[in-house]
Formats: structure tokens, sequence, C-alpha cells
């Protein structure tokens, strides 16, 4: 298996992606002006297995800040936060249905958790860092939080 660039700890901080590194989300943003957010591979390792996800609705206008999901894993119960303005047009409710462990397997793609369409990106973007720059600002957190990143096999 070929390793990633930008692992460290045996957390994975793909280049290609933006993120808010105080929060733990990353961003990606698309050609149809969304941004589908998740949570990194060092959120998926604090919290641990995944136990239950709510989902708030497709057509919900959020702040920056505001909760887009509640996550609750056996060590902790906590918000998704979403780091944008803006109107949730899809949440992946049907693929953590199917498999709830999805985050904790592949938090950078099928573990995606909403799409917003941003309503003050040119304001709140700054907020997002992109891939490279970020690598930094994450190892520093994961040496603080003495974080080392798994996938979850089961």
């Amino acid at each position: 298996m070929e390793i990633p660039e930008q692992v460290y700890q045996g957390c994975w901080v793909p280049p290609d992606l933006a993120y808010d590194v105080e929060r733990d989300v990353w961003a990606r943003f698309e050609e149809d002006g969304t941004v589908t957010l998740g949570m990194t591979d060092i959120a998926q390792s604090k919290a641990g297995k995944l136990v239950s996800i709510l989902f708030k609705a497709p057509g919900k206008v959020l702040r920056g800040g505001q909760s887009a999901a509640t996550i609750e894993s056996a060590k902790w119960v906590g918000p998704f936060p979403t780091p944008l303005s803006g109107e949730i047009v899809a949440n992946n409710e049907e693929t953590f249905g199917k498999d709830i462990l999805i985050a904790n397997r592949d938090p950078y793609g099928a573990g995606w958790l909403v799409r917003v369409r941003p309503t003050a990106l040119e304001e709140e973007r700054a907020r997002l860092v992109p891939g490279r720059e970020a690598f930094a600002a994450i190892r520093e957190r994961i040496d603080h939080d003495q974080v080392r990143c798994f996938r979850c096999a089961d």
C-alpha cells in the first residue's frame, strides 16, 4: 500500500482540501459552488468508533460555527460545526445509516458529513487554511493532544 503524503503519527492530511484546524473540519470546494465538509482524521481518531449521528436536514440555514450534525461515539458526544455560513444542500445520512463507521474508515471520502451552499464565503474563507499550509498547524495539534490516528476495522 502506498503511503499518502502529509501523514504524521498515522494522521493523514490531504493537501488538496482546506481545513478549519481549530474545529477539526475539512472542506472541499465543489465545481457547483457548494462545499463538502467532514471530520478530519484527527477528529475521527479522537472520537473513536461512532455510534450515531443526528444530521440537520437539507434546507437548514446555519451561521459559521453552528452545528450541522450531532455526533456520538463511545467516548464523546458533540456538535459538528460548520466553518462556513450557508444552507445545507445535502447530508450523508443515507450512507451513515448503512455504515455508521464510514467516517472512521474513510473520513475524507465516503465519510463526508454535509454539503453547504455558502452565503458569506468571501468573509469566512480566511478561516479555512489550504492543506499544505495547514499541515504544520495540524502537526502541532497532534503533538499537543497526543493523537495517534487509526482506522476502524469493524
